[in-house]
């Protein structure tokens, strides 16, 4: 049995994402990853089992990195707001500052594939913002609704202004994004 080799996972995940952006899910085979990661295809099969694992692996790490920097500068003893911006603010960072990684989440997030993903395998990775919602609900900070409606009140609209192809004609700065956080935060807050 071959021995993983990290840089060449990466290479291969790194790959992945690339032609999935430039040629979609449905032309994106084994053999043209490999090529691009500068793999055998057999290589391939040492870290995955096949393109679908493949695509959803990739997803999955695509979502730590992003979950990563979310909880960058993560401390739950600030006053919940604060925590909520830092979260907001450092999400708005890394899909301006990581654009492919962002497309290949939202392109898979749209494909049949997204079906593959355990919800439980992406949670985990958002736990301390998962708790922190929790814990401004039940201190009545926020309001008492689904998980997924705080989500898109809050992080869609981060992630949507951040997205250079659907926010076109918005100059980004500090005071266009600090007012785009306190719309979102006036959309949760009690």
């Amino acid at each position: 049995m071959r021995i993983k080799d990290i840089n060449k996972q990466e290479a291969i995940i790194e790959a992945t994402v690339l032609l999935v952006n430039e040629i979609g899910f449905v032309s994106c085979s084994v053999s043209k990853i490999a090529k691009k990661a500068n793999v055998s295809p057999a290589t391939l099969y040492i870290y995955y089992k096949n393109k679908e694992d493949l695509l959803v692996s990739t997803y999955i790490e695509v979502k730590k990195k992003m979950s990563k920097a979310l909880l960058n500068g993560f401390d739950d003893s600030m006053p919940f707001r604060d925590i909520l911006e830092k979260f907001w603010k450092n999400g708005f960072r890394f899909v301006k500052n990581n654009k492919a990684l962002f497309q290949y989440a939202e392109q898979f997030a749209s494909s049949p594939f997204s079906e593959l993903v355990n919800p439980a395998e992406l949670e985990k990775h958002f736990e301390p913002m998962i708790k922190v919602l929790q814990k401004g609900i039940e201190q009545k900070v926020i309001k008492d609704v689904p998980f997924d409606i705080l989500a898109a009140f809050i992080f869609y609209p981060m992630m949507n202004l951040a997205n250079s192809k659907t926010c076109k004609s918005l100059e980004l700065n500090d005071n266009t994004i600090e007012v785009a956080f306190k719309l979102a935060w006036d959309a949760i807050k009690l």
